[in-house]
């Protein structure tokens, strides 16, 4: 099994827990770091947030001595303005840059994928960053509304990122558009720097034929990750052994009482984003949207844990 390195830093393997708003939070990625996530990102933060920082901002920076290594994903469409966090930044073992997400929220400011727009601005930040010696990733899609992969990869290289993570949908394609991995395999050789790549990867067979077919160096897992973080152990498994482990409804959800466990000592105390995360561990099972509207009214976490022992209690 191969091993992933970006810059100085060395991961045990080649699997890595995406940047997701509103899951990716300090509880969640420690659930899918002891399943075997070898490198987890913060939920996407703009970096005019951070310079205003408020609670929200400041939760979402949170991190711990067993969150590690750890990379914060930043966006914003004021290169220089990096320059006001730059001490912020220097905390975390690497920075990402978003150059990616195609939210309207962020794209009306210039920020995330629209930056594939402006590749100029992604070069400015990533020589900020480099300069100051922050290793350096950049998240991208395939350009915004016409294809720049090649070209915007390259710029990437040449300001000195020491990786980038290949999404391989334009901003404008949803879910319902496959991934095109023949774009992972196109820039690959096209770089010399290290190609994660990411988009439906939903099981552990998809994470290998990815390694395998498009030649990439990592694979980054979103929402095959969401309500199953053992995904991250059962495609180590996969890798190692070629053997297929079988998804196991109550090692899931004792991994989601892991996840209120460490919510508690994180002192992580967003019921809403824990009731919604702990909806999609049971989605699927017998009466699911009856019990999705039980977690949904309660109003403790004591609540969500007694709900969730007595799922796990049931046969």
């Amino acid at each position: 099994m191969k091993t992933l390195k970006i810059g100085k830093i060395e991961l045990k393997n080649p699997l890595v827990l995406a940047p997701m708003v509103d899951i990716t939070n300090l509880p969640y990625r420690l659930v899918c770091r002891k399943a075997g996530a070898a490198l987890a990102y913060t939920e996407m933060i703009n970096v005019p947030a951070m310079i205003h920082t408020n609670p929200k901002t400041l939760q979402m920076m949170q991190t711990s001595k067993d969150d590690s290594p750890l990379g914060i994903q930043i966006t914003g469409n004021n290169p220089h303005e990096l320059e006001k966090v730059l001490p912020i930044l220097k905390k975390y073992d690497l920075v990402d840059i978003n150059a990616g997400c195609p939210s309207e929220r962020i794209t009306e400011n210039e920020s995330g994928s629209c930056l594939l727009n402006s590749p100029k601005k992604i070069v400015e930040m990533i020589k900020i960053l480099r300069k100051n010696n922050i290793t350096t990733t950049v998240k991208i899609r395939l350009g915004f509304k016409k294809n720049n992969v090649l070209e915007i990869a390259k710029m990437i290289e040449k300001a000195g990122a020491d990786a980038l993570t290949l999404h391989p949908r334009l901003a404008t394609q949803g879910y319902d558009v496959p991934a095109q991995w023949e774009w992972i395999k196109k820039v690959k050789p096209s770089v010399k720097i290290p190609v994660i790549g990411c988009g439906d990867v939903l099981s552990p067979e998809q994470a290998l034929e990815m390694l395998e077919t498009t030649g990439c160096d990592g694979v980054m897992i979103a929402r095959g990750a969401i309500g199953d973080p053992l995904i991250f152990k059962r495609a180590l498994e996969y890798l190692k052994t070629g053997k297929k482990t079988e998804f196991s409804f109550k090692d899931n959800i004792a991994a989601f009482q892991d996840y209120l466990k460490l919510s508690k000592r994180c002192k992580f105390e967003d019921l809403a984003i824990i009731k919604h995360l702990g909806s999609k561990f049971i989605k699927g099972i017998p009466g699911a949207a009856k019990k999705r509207n039980e977690l949904m009214q309660f109003k403790s976490l004591k609540e969500i844990e007694d709900f969730f022992r007595e799922i796990k209690a049931k046969p």
